[in-house]
């Protein structure tokens, strides 16, 4: 199969939200989606974009990948960040998912970052497997923080 990665357009809102969901309900978060075609139309393609999104398809999409510029003080240098790389389930194992990788490593590197780097879920193992398989390691010492709704406000009020 030959498959094609480009930038999203405007036009891939609806699929791009129909796969962030189709991703939620795969971690096991079905209900946690607040985005809407119209916040990510305004994060993709707004004034001040906050991300970008390619869409790998063949005759249809099968699978997009979303991410942005994060920064290493360490390396003085930008990297970029994987949010999200989802694949439909009938075009897993067909290589879709290795293309948008090596199209976002490479695109890295035309852009100068010194990383390319996202989180995955503990226990995807299928995925962790994928991403050692395509050279990433784990960085097992570091862990997330967060800070959301509510938290977030009582933060900011300390402020």
């Amino acid at each position: 199969m030959s498959v094609c990665i480009r930038a999203a357009a405007p036009g891939d809102v609806p699929t791009i939200l129909r796969f962030v969901r189709e991703l939620a309900a795969f971690e096991r978060e079905p209900d946690a989606v607040k985005a809407t075609a119209d916040t990510l139309a305004e994060a993709l393609f707004g004034a001040r974009p906050a991300a970008e999104a390619v869409i790998a398809e063949a005759d249809q999409p099968l699978g997009f990948a979303l991410f942005f510029h994060n920064f290493s003080t360490w390396t003085g240098r930008r990297g970029l960040y994987l949010e999200d790389l989802y694949v439909t389930p009938a075009a897993r194992g067909r290589g879709v998912g290795t293309a948008l990788l090596r199209h976002l490593a490479a695109l890295a590197l035309e852009r100068g970052c010194a990383r390319f780097e996202w989180a995955v879920l503990d226990w995807n193992v299928d995925a962790i497997g994928f991403y050692r398989g395509m050279g990433a390691s784990g960085l097992d010492e570091w862990t997330v923080q967060r800070v959301a709704g509510d938290a977030l406000r009582h933060l900011a009020e300390r402020h």
